[in-house]
């Protein structure tokens, strides 16, 4: 995906480490072959290939059906503000590194680890917890804004700090500049992985009012000049003193 995917995972009892180990191979074989179906790097994927006309929707991985619905909800939720054509091209990225990133942390929930981080590109499903999660400040490279801290989180920032602008304005066609960094804190990722990119496009004025309006969704937006805003239940984490915290994981790479 052109990413990187990390874990984090607190096991409990003699033996924790091998079973992590044992966990993770089903997992990585899952990343992989979303990779392998939804890679727009790739031109044998199932998504380059059903994009070009090769392949018709039904000779396709089952879920390319499921992902393009889920694009397509997403889509209606914001008002166009989120497709799965960005600048007129099938791509779905916008919701599948979430959805990956949110199918990992079930896989190893399911195998008895509930306590434990995914991380794809940034982005991050927290399980169990307390979990503390950075967030890179977009316009002063190796700082963090701050701290959130909490339970069964999924924290997505879309922005421009390490691709440049490269989220369209889907009603225009051109790449959305009205922030640098918007961050989105709920409870799936793959739908505030999804919506932070809607909201990103929106711009700061409607992208935080669209997220005020949505129950247990709140953001964070950095604008050009480094001005902050927030909705107002996005509140960081009480600095922590002492020796380094060593369950904080840096998130929010826009």
């Amino acid at each position: 995906m052109g990413t990187v995917f990390s874990f984090a995972v607190r096991g409990t009892g003699a033996g924790a480490e091998a079973g992590v180990a044992e966990a993770l191979g089903p997992v990585v074989r899952r990343l992989h072959r979303i990779d392998e179906v939804f890679s727009t790097y790739r031109p044998q994927s199932d998504i380059s290939r059903f994009g070009r006309g090769e392949l018709a929707l039904a000779q396709c991985d089952p879920a390319v059906a499921e992902v393009l619905e889920r694009c397509r909800e997403v889509a209606a939720e914001t008002g166009g503000w989120f497709t799965e054509r960005p600048g007129g091209r099938l791509d779905p990225s916008g919701w599948v590194k979430g959805w990956a990133v949110e199918e990992a942390s079930e896989q190893l929930r399911a195998a008895g680890f509930d306590r434990h981080t995914v991380t794809g590109g940034g982005d991050v499903q927290t399980c169990g917890g307390p979990w503390r999660i950075g967030i890179a400040d977009p316009v002063r490279p190796g700082a963090v804004l701050g701290v959130l801290a909490g339970y069964d989180l999924a924290v997505a920032t879309s922005g421009t700090a390490e691709r440049g602008a490269h989220i369209v304005d889907p009603h225009t066609g051109r790449p959305a500049t009205g922030l640098v960094s918007l961050t989105l804190v709920g409870r799936g990722l793959a739908l505030t992985d999804a919506r932070a990119t809607a909201a990103f496009a929106m711009g700061p004025d409607l992208g935080l009012a669209w997220a005020a309006g949505h129950p247990g969704v709140e953001a964070l937006a950095v604008l050009p000049d480094g001005t902050r805003r927030r909705t107002p239940g996005f509140a960081f984490a009480p600095p922590q003193t002492g020796s380094a915290d060593p369950t904080g994981l840096p998130t929010g790479r826009p």
